[in-house]
């Protein structure tokens, strides 16, 4: 076999495994929401997405350790999708069980056992293509990207399925068979993981401590105002990230109980209306190299931290019919500069301010303040004091447009409140003159290091 067809048939087995990995996400993500909230569990929402910010705080951790130390990393991607893959089914198993009234303290314990084995191999997923890219004297810089879009490409397959592939009359959207569907992947997966090429343990000399297993050395970035005002504001803005992912899909998927919105395509397809945002995703990555030349690293953060006020104004003030469906697909539209151009931004502006030696627990830092801190923080303040109190109200839940009037009222608050951290944000961080970006460098951190692209290309 030649060179050639080895490195393609090399390409070709990781991307199908960044397409099942993300798949499996892809399954229940932004479906699960809405089929919480029409099965019991309206109030109880942002527990589910509030736990997945939760156990990423620890266990890619974790799993991280006995992935280098002690079990290849192949063998432990697949322990895991083993072990989620099984408790997602059985999570499915039990709601399955009990109608339109799910048990909140049995589907909430399967499901957070699950996503604690789940999200680690995000990490892992990467760190196995890594490694085998090496071995086979491939460039990671050059070679991965395009081997990850397969990623977003099989969360937005999975989305598109979940939309409109029915099961006994009901789309898997509205079903626990969503849960079932990921389950099914993770096994899958877990399967193929094991027929991919041995990932040696590393062979480290000396012993690490915990706190540098774990990153917290870099929490001495602290110490610098500019990087302790930089990482309080990507906590601040992390607080955003979840919100619509956990009510992006019920708020719209409402509008079927509102009059004159029953009948309407986008209120009956909002995972495919969802699916937009990935879409975006995906494209808006190509516009950082060129932003981050123009503007500097605080011009596209300013931008990401803006496009967040858009992304949830404009669910404050779209609906389902014409022309208000338009500022629902804005919305989405621009989630791809909310998401990438912060999280590509933020890991570049950490890459480029912290010494090698910090480099890859700063990025874990980043990442801890954002996705999981942040995150966790905005999931359980938005369901507890915004939604649960204007849409989930026993005063009104009987009265589908008054709660939709809540609804609008909620996005608009998360609007009002990502407006005050860009406000916040460009009075208080100052860049460092001269210190922007050329294109070329722009290109090759988008394009990583390794740890750069290991860290800021594992969630979708």
């Amino acid at each position: 076999m030649s060179s050639n067809s080895n490195a393609l048939g090399v390409k070709v087995r990781l991307s199908v495994m960044n397409f099942l990995e993300f798949a499996v996400w892809g399954a229940y993500l932004i479906s699960m929401g809405m089929y919480l909230a029409t099965h019991g569990l309206a109030k109880d929402v942002f527990w589910f997405y509030t736990v997945q910010g939760l156990v990423s705080i620890f266990m890619p951790a974790l799993i991280g350790i006995v992935a280098d130390r002690w079990i290849p990393a192949q063998k432990a991607l697949s322990l895991c999708h083993f072990l989620a893959g099984g408790l997602m089914i059985a999570t499915g198993i039990v709601a399955s069980g009990f109608g339109d009234q799910l048990p909140f303290a049995s589907v909430f314990t399967l499901y957070t056992a699950s996503v604690a084995f789940f999200m680690p191999t995000i990490g892992l997923s990467n760190s196995v293509a890594f490694n085998i890219l090496e071995q086979n004297k491939m460039n990671t810089i050059t070679d991965f990207p395009p081997i990850r879009v397969f990623g977003t490409v099989g969360f937005i397959v999975a989305e598109l399925f979940v939309n409109f592939v029915p099961i006994n009359g009901v789309t898997i959207q509205h079903s626990y068979t969503q849960f079932y569907t990921s389950g099914i992947l993770s096994l899958a997966l877990a399967l193929y993981t094991l027929t991919l090429p041995n990932c040696p343990v590393s062979k480290r000399e000396g012993k690490t401590s915990l706190a540098e297993a774990f990153g917290l050395n870099a929490f001495k970035l602290f110490k610098s105002k500019q990087m302790a005002i930089f990482f309080i504001f990507s906590m601040l803005l992390g607080v955003s990230l979840q919100i619509t992912n956990s009510y992006g899909s019920t708020f719209i998927n409402h509008f079927t109980d509102v009059p004159g919105f029953m009948d309407d395509f986008w209120a009956k397809n909002p995972t495919f209306l969802i699916s937009i945002s990935q879409c975006a995703e995906a494209l808006c990555i190509l516009l950082i190299p060129y932003c981050l030349r123009k503007f500097g690293i605080k011009g596209v953060m300013l931008m990401a931290m803006f496009a967040w006020v858009l992304r949830f104004g404009f669910f404050g003030i779209g609906n389902t019919a014409f022309p208000g469906y338009i500022f629902l697909i804005l919305s989405c539209i621009v989630y791809g500069v909310a998401f990438d151009f912060f999280n590509v931004s933020g890991g570049l502006y950490v890459d480029a301010k912290t010494d090698t030696s910090l480099r890859s627990s700063a990025q874990g830092l980043f990442m801890l303040m954002t996705n999981g801190i942040g995150a966790s923080l905005g999931t359980f303040i938005a369901g507890t004091f915004v939604v649960n109190k204007l849409v989930n109200n026993p005063a009104i839940d009987t009265n589908p447009t008054a709660q939709l009037e809540g609804w609008h009222l909620s996005w608009l608050i998360f609007a009002g409140y990502a407006l005050l951290v860009v406000i916040f944000f460009a009075l208080l961080f100052k860049e460092d003159k001269g210190a922007r970006i050329s294109k070329d460098e722009a290109i090759d951190a988008i394009g990583g290091g390794d740890d750069f692209v290991e860290q800021n290309t594992s969630a979708i």
